[in-house]
């Protein structure tokens, strides 16, 4: 089965984190994809742009509204995401709290609906 790992964490406290600090947290997430590559649990990747760069698009009485920014304002922002391949949520799960940023973030870990045909 499929799962979506969504990765929330405080934007601005990553970017209050020192240059040093930033790399040794980047070279954790360098090493659990690699550790999820091995494995064959990883199907997809990826780091989102910071919150600042979104748009939000909706459709009101047949009309487009967009706006800059994220839908809501949050303590912690949609920062990337990992499809993996698990046997049972339970695998998912234990999964998900390898990530890095679980320590001081949050991970969203969401089934993805398979449909045949």
């Amino acid at each position: 089965m499929e799962y979506l790992l969504l990765i929330y964490g405080n934007e601005a406290e990553v970017s209050k984190m020192s240059e040093s600090e930033q790399g040794a947290m980047y070279q954790e997430f360098m090493s659990f994809t690699q550790s999820i590559h091995d494995s064959k649990n990883w199907v997809a990747g990826k780091q989102l742009e910071d919150v600042a760069t979104a748009t939000t698009v909706r459709l009101r009485d047949g009309k487009r509204l967009v706006t800059d920014g994220p839908f809501a304002e949050t303590r912690e922002q949609l920062g990337g995401f990992y499809m993996i391949e698990a046997k049972d949520l339970d695998e998912a799960l234990a999964i998900a709290e390898r990530i890095p940023s679980a320590r001081w973030g949050s991970i969203e870990v969401r089934p993805i609906v398979s449909r045949n045909g």
